[in-house]
């Protein structure tokens, strides 16, 4: 099997509610909106955001186990990198406008960069950050190198 990843399904209570948050407030273009199904959003090369109805995902796929120690979140944070601190804090804020909750605020981190994170509508945690010591290339190939200390930006 190849390594890399194409779609990324996250199962949602509210369809209309996810296409409201991510199209009508983030401001992201759906690749393919399928009312009370599923949503598709390009969200890089290659790969999809598909926003699934839970009832149409369970039909299909069947049930999931329940999450223990999470607080009701589901166990997975996407993320989002922005090009600066300044960056992180509008995402944050327009999410907020949107109907997401920010969880912790945009702040520095130990590892040398900056970042916060909210939940969509569906309690999915998003990390918004800035981080100088990753690289996406123009072919979308991702590397690490080395952060600055002082979370700068």
């Amino acid at each position: 099997m190849d390594q890399h990843l194409s779609v990324l399904t996250l199962g949602v209570v509210d369809l209309a509610r996810s296409h409201a948050f991510y199209v009508g407030g983030l401001g992201w273009r759906p690749t393919l909106y399928v009312e009370g199904e599923v949503l598709f959003l390009q969200v890089g090369p290659g790969i999809v955001l598909s926003l699934w109805s839970v009832d149409e995902m369970t039909q299909e796929a069947g049930p999931t186990a329940p999450v223990e120690g999470e607080q009701g979140r589901a166990p997975i944070t996407l993320g989002h990198n922005v090009g600066s601190q300044g960056e992180v804090d509008e995402v944050l804020a327009t999410a907020a406008r949107a109907g997401g909750t920010v969880l912790v605020p945009g702040a520095r981190r130990a590892w040398g960069g900056y970042s916060g994170y909210f939940t969509d509508p569906d309690g999915y945690r998003w990390e918004i950050a800035y981080n100088p010591g990753l690289v996406v290339h123009e072919d979308g190939r991702v590397a690490f190198g080395e952060a600055d200390p002082e979370g700068a930006g």
